[in-house]
């Protein structure tokens, strides 16, 4: 379904952020793109769906494919009609209007009327505390809450794939799994594709089929979720754990040098 094929992406024709950076992503598949803050996870994102071009950002070099045909150049609405989606991180409701004056904006591409009220009832009969907001304003709904009508919003748009960057961020631990496992529902039955950008490692590789590991721009190491689960490499630098199975705080371990097979 989609492919990232040595792209590079330039800010304000200066930084470079992407760094020849390959992603594949199969119909109906999960994959996590996971990295420490500054790794370029967003602006992978934002490359496909055609946002940088909104924060002075350019593809340079490479090959965005979608469904067979490139895509790097083309508008953000155009991107959107094709069926890409960006759940951008941060909760960005639209906080003076209705919840479901929200859902409905995600849906001002469609033209079927009929359509666009039964996915309203689909949206809440998968996030059933929207509906008992429905009428509240956007801005007064708890974090949880906030998050669910932005993947809710996103559905409205009927999407092949999402796009989803930093779904976890500032939620209690029992609504992120609630969450994930929303996004592993939609994946089955609805089969949405997601490429799924993530701080949480543990939960990421929990939902997804294969993972990559970004650090500084560039592709560092990829596997099955299960083989990253278990990589000692990950497990150090990303869970905190030792060979020993110790946890480490990131001061301990930050001085170390990936092995050499890290970047083989």
């Amino acid at each position: 379904m989609l492919d990232l094929v040595n792209i590079e992406m330039v800010y304000n024709q200066v930084i470079m952020v992407l760094k020849g950076i390959s992603i594949h992503l199969s119909e109906g598949g999960i994959v996590a793109l996971l990295g420490a803050n500054g790794a370029g996870k967003t602006s992978t994102l934002k490359c496909i769906s055609g946002l940088e071009h909104a924060e002075q950002g350019e593809v340079t070099r490479g090959h965005i494919i979608f469904e067979g045909q490139s895509i790097e150049h083309f508008d953000p609405t155009e991107i959107v009609c094709l069926g890409i989606i960006q759940v951008m991180e941060g909760r960005k409701v639209l906080e003076h209007l209705t919840v479901d004056q929200n859902l409905l904006a995600g849906s001002h591409l469609r033209s079927n009327i009929r359509e666009v009220k039964e996915d309203l009832e689909l949206v809440y009969s998968y996030f059933p505390p929207l509906k008992g907001r429905r009428n509240n304003t956007s801005g007064y709904l708890s974090g949880g809450e906030q998050q669910m009508l932005v993947l809710g919003r996103a559905l409205m748009a009927r999407p092949k794939l999402m796009l989803l960057d930093e779904p976890s961020l500032g939620l209690a631990p029992l609504l992120i799994m609630k969450i994930f496992e929303t996004l592993k529902e939609l994946n089955d039955r609805e089969e949405i594709s997601m490429l799924l950008v993530e701080q949480n490692v543990r939960v990421a590789l929990s939902i997804a089929q294969h993972g990559y590991i970004l650090e500084n721009g560039r592709i560092v190491l990829d596997g099955s979720a299960k083989e990253l689960a278990e990589n000692e490499d990950i497990k150090e630098f990303y869970l905190g754990l030792s060979l020993s199975g110790k946890r480490k705080s990131y001061r301990e371990v930050k001085h170390y040098k990936r092995r050499k097979r890290w970047l083989g």
